[in-house]
């Protein structure tokens, strides 16, 4: 039996550096200076790198174009370049320093509150979406069948059941879907795919399935997130991952502290960095810790993982936030913490003044009122209208 506290950016390693000028270049012709890993660019600012010439989106760093070009990615491919071209005269006291707050098209992405299909009486999509305006939906859970192939609850694959269809839903409802591969329980992938690559196939096709734009890996419970043989797999698929789909969002979830990342997330954290993971977006779900004040917990897990960002990657501030998440839970949690709607909606203020790239809590399933009703899967176990959480969280 699944506790319901199951729940399901990019890695970068540089200094603050001056920031280049744009290059006057012909970008069909001739190519601009060579893209610096150490350089900071800003938006319009242009490099090449093997053979084309991009243009910056927003502020980056450390971000390589050839990996970053995508739809939604910070970098523009101009196209096909050659030759090479003199940048103009930088300033005399040029920037050093990031803006405060990273642009919001950069790796901030829709709430996604989580959506199981299957357990805790499951609404229908287009309810939720019409009555709160939310744009995403985290689904769980992805798990092994027969070794390493990936399927929805370990059981019925990926296609033609409750699951495939609930994604249509969304999709039809005009929100999008980010599948979570893990959770507390369960047969996981990641013990069962013996290798980086197999479980980077395994993730593929899951991605492949669904034409997916981001996935959501749950790492947990001492099979995954305790198990550092585990750790390393799953963080070498992701590189893997990224490598053949620059445009998807890696997102790692897992457990935390009320002061931040215990032993197993601070390794996680820096073996992301250590093995080039590029990862983007580190979530932590700050519930079911002791906590009397989820408000205060949460800030203060959250600063203990910027500050593990900062001194992991070299971020700043906001470079640090923006690879952050939070991964609630409403109502009651299974150790009888509570998160009010009124509590959910500062913690959503603090993820959203902050600039933190994802925000969701488990679950839709339980976004409904039952006062005294305690931890089930149907209910928040709390007074409040339906859809309340939900709505809070759009508003992210």
């Amino acid at each position: 039996m699944k506790k319901i506290l199951i729940l399901g950016s990019v890695a970068l390693a540089a200094t603050a550096a001056a920031i280049l000028p744009m290059a006057t270049s012909n970008a069909a012709v001739a190519c601009a200076p060579a893209w610096s890993s150490s350089a900071t660019y800003v938006k319009d600012n242009v490099a090449s790198q093997n053979g084309h010439n991009y243009t910056a989106k927003w502020w980056t760093q450390n971000e390589s174009p050839a990996t970053h070009s995508g739809q939604w990615d910070v970098w523009a491919d101009q196209g096909v370049c050659g030759g090479t071209t003199t940048p103009t005269t930088p300033p005399t006291t040029p920037p050093t320093t990031p803006p405060t707050t990273p642009p919001a098209t950069g790796t901030k992405m829709a709430a996604a509150p989580y959506i199981y299909p299957g357990w805790g009486n499951p609404p229908a999509p287009s309810t939720v979406v019409n009555a709160t305006g939310i744009k995403a939906f985290t689904m769980a859970f992805v798990l092994a069948s027969n070794g390493c192939n990936p399927a929805w609850d370990g059981e019925t694959g990926l296609t033609g059941g409750v699951h495939a269809s609930t994604i249509a839903a969304i999709r039809a409802a005009g929100a999008d879907v980010v599948p979570s591969i893990g959770g507390w329980s369960g047969n996981k992938l990641g013990p069962n795919c013996s290798t980086p690559e197999a479980l980077a196939g395994a993730y593929q096709k899951v991605i492949d399935a669904f034409q997916l734009k981001s996935i959501d890996i749950d790492i947990e419970n001492s099979d995954e997130f305790e198990n550092t043989v585990v750790q390393d797999r799953i963080l070498g698929a992701l590189k893997i991952v990224k490598q053949k789909n620059p445009s998807v969002k890696t997102i790692l979830t897992f457990g935390t502290t009320t002061t931040g990342p215990n032993y197993y997330g601070t390794r996680l954290v820096q073996q992301a960095k250590a093995l080039g993971a590029n990862i983007d977006i580190f979530t932590q779900m700050p519930f079911d810790f002791g906590a009397s004040d989820i408000y205060t917990a949460t800030v203060n897990t959250s600063e203990g993982l910027k500050n593990l960002l900062k001194t992991t990657f070299g971020y700043t501030d906001a470079q640090a936030y923006s690879h952050m998440g939070i991964s609630g839970m409403n109502g009651l949690s299974d150790q009888q913490e509570l998160t009010t709607v009124e509590t959910w909606t500062r913690i959503r203020d603090y993820a959203r003044n902050n600039g933190l790239a994802r925000f969701t809590f488990w679950a839709v399933n339980r976004d409904r009122g039952c006062a005294g009703g305690g931890v089930v899967s149907n209910c928040s176990g709390i007074a409040q209208a339906d859809w309340a959480f939900t709505k809070v969280s759009a508003g992210f």
